[in-house]
């Protein structure tokens, strides 16, 4: 069974609709015993790093999201990616997740914002995985990025600047895009993410 949190500002339907479209099982949830019972946990977010985090501690889902984060394979969607980073600056000074190490910036200004719209990947050697989505396009709204060391970035994307598209530390990651919204390769995405995982949890 897949997981999805639930914080109250995720794009759940359409998250929850892809992986069913996969086949899998989909379990809606911010219980901590049903998220413990998942195979892998899915962590969505459409809005604001500091009103996320603000929910997220709300409903005492901190603690069991980083531990968690240790044990299952687990992936941040746009907003979600955002909340594994140590620290946020959107609406002031935010703790993050801290799975892994970066920050959470403002894209600059001279950028037209949000990014709105499809843009190409940039796949990084060394995660052949994911060599397969080399340029392919998938779909952006975001106005922060992470800033995080190379080594944690498996691909990025063009705006102005190299933004941070996919990222892992171990068997978790983040997506800043929505794979969910990203067509076929969305779906390939997703699929890469629960095989490559899954194999990293088992090593």
């Amino acid at each position: 069974m897949i997981a999805i949190v639930d914080y109250g500002m995720g794009n759940i339907a359409s998250a929850s609709n892809a992986f069913r479209t996969l086949g899998f099982k989909v379990a809606v949830t911010d219980d901590p015993e049903k998220l413990a019972a998942a195979t892998h946990i899915i962590l969505p977010g459409v809005g604001a790093f500091k009103a996320a985090v603000d929910e997220i501690e709300k409903r005492g889902l901190r603690p069991v999201l980083t531990d968690l984060g240790k044990k299952k394979p687990l992936l941040g969607i746009c907003l979600g990616m955002q909340l594994l980073f140590e620290t946020g600056f959107e609406n002031g000074v935010s703790e993050g997740l801290g799975l892994i190490p970066g920050t959470v910036e403002r894209i600059p200004a001279n950028e037209i914002l949000p990014h709105i719209g499809w843009n190409t990947l940039d796949v990084k050697p060394g995660f052949p995985a994911f060599a397969p989505f080399q340029h392919q396009h998938v779909y952006f709204v975001h106005s922060y990025q992470a800033k995080t060391k190379a080594s944690y970035i498996v691909a990025s994307t063009d705006y102005g600047a190299e933004i941070p598209a996919i990222v892992k530390n171990g068997h978790v990651y983040g997506m800043q895009f929505h794979p969910e919204k990203s067509g076929k390769t969305g779906m390939a995405l997703l699929k890469t993410f629960l095989q490559e995982s899954s194999l990293e949890v088992q090593a």
